[in-house]
């Protein structure tokens, strides 16, 4: 059994949708596996992340796999050659450990239901659980952009239709941020002020992204997290700021330090009086979700 699957990049937060919300790109992973009945794990890694990542059963596609196919009963199989090229980069926010685990759950869904239909509903389940979170995973089993949150080990999700003509920015710096470390600079407690326009930012950002792009900029102001995170990304913040000084609808991309911006064309072209050295501007639409090809 020979089986590719792609699976795209992923912005979540948008700001104020803090966990909840995500938004996928067309920028993509391309990882093929060949399955056989002996052989052992053999892994091979070019692109992004080439000289990090392990080559064994700790590798994040080869885990969330074989952790999916002990979900559904499945024996693994006694070969797997796993070849992954991979452009989405590391730690900067655009949801490559999301890409990975859905990209797993989808190959293990091949080996395990050969020839059908991928349960996007079943590979939301498992890639979010491991994720601890739905956003980039929802985003990059789905595609476009969604609403999504963990009610117990129940995932629910709102699918989004973004509005014609949506273009979205991302500003990638050669700094790498790891998650876990921009979780814990962020406060226990934030001043009512802030939660209540928080509130009113993530409440108008469904609406934004469907029908009214005319709102991004203030519907993407958050007041949680990202100011919080800005020691960690200074040229980040900066950036940030420089863009939404001129009308640009931007965030920092999930935990960072990724600049992403998403709007009109209208809405992005002010981005172009904003020097960004320092970062690779990477303009974009929004992608589909995760594709099985056997």
């Amino acid at each position: 059994m020979r089986l590719t699957v792609r699976v795209p990049a992923t912005t979540a937060n948008l700001g104020p949708g803090f966990d909840c919300i995500g938004l996928a790109v067309n920028w993509f992973d391309e990882l093929t596996l060949e399955v056989s009945d002996t052989g052992g794990i053999s892994i091979e890694v070019t692109g992004e992340g080439a000289h990090q990542v392990p080559r064994d059963e700790s590798h994040l596609v080869v885990a969330t796999l074989l952790h999916a196919l002990r979900q559904w009963g499945v024996a693994p199989p006694g070969g797997l050659v796993l070849r992954a090229h991979n452009t989405i980069p590391h730690s900067r926010g655009l949801g490559s450990s999301a890409a990975a685990m859905v990209a797993g759950c989808a190959l293990a869904h091949g080996i395990a239901f050969p020839g059908k239909e991928l349960d996007r509903a079943e590979l939301t389940r498992i890639s979010s659980l491991l994720e601890g979170h739905p956003d980039n995973a929802g985003a990059a089993v789905w595609g476009g952009a969604i609403l999504a949150w963990l009610d117990g080990e129940r995932v629910e999700l709102i699918r989004l239709r973004p509005a014609e003509g949506l273009r979205c920015l991302a500003f990638v710096p050669d700094l790498e941020v790891l998650t876990a470390g921009a979780r814990a600079v962020l406060p226990d407690v934030v001043a009512r002020r802030d939660a209540v326009a928080q509130a009113i930012a993530a409440a108008s950002l469904p609406l934004a992204l469907e029908q009214r792009p005319d709102l991004l900029l203030p519907a993407t102001r958050d007041r949680l997290h990202q100011f919080h995170r800005s020691e960690l990304m200074p040229a980040s913040w900066t950036l940030l700021r420089r863009l939404r000084e001129v009308g640009v609808p931007a965030t920092i991309s999930g935990a960072g330090p990724t600049v992403f911006a998403v709007g009109m064309e209208y809405q992005l072209a002010a981005s172009e009086t904003v020097e960004h050295e320092g970062f690779r501007r990477h303009d974009l639409g929004i992608g589909g979700g995760v594709q099985l090809l056997d």
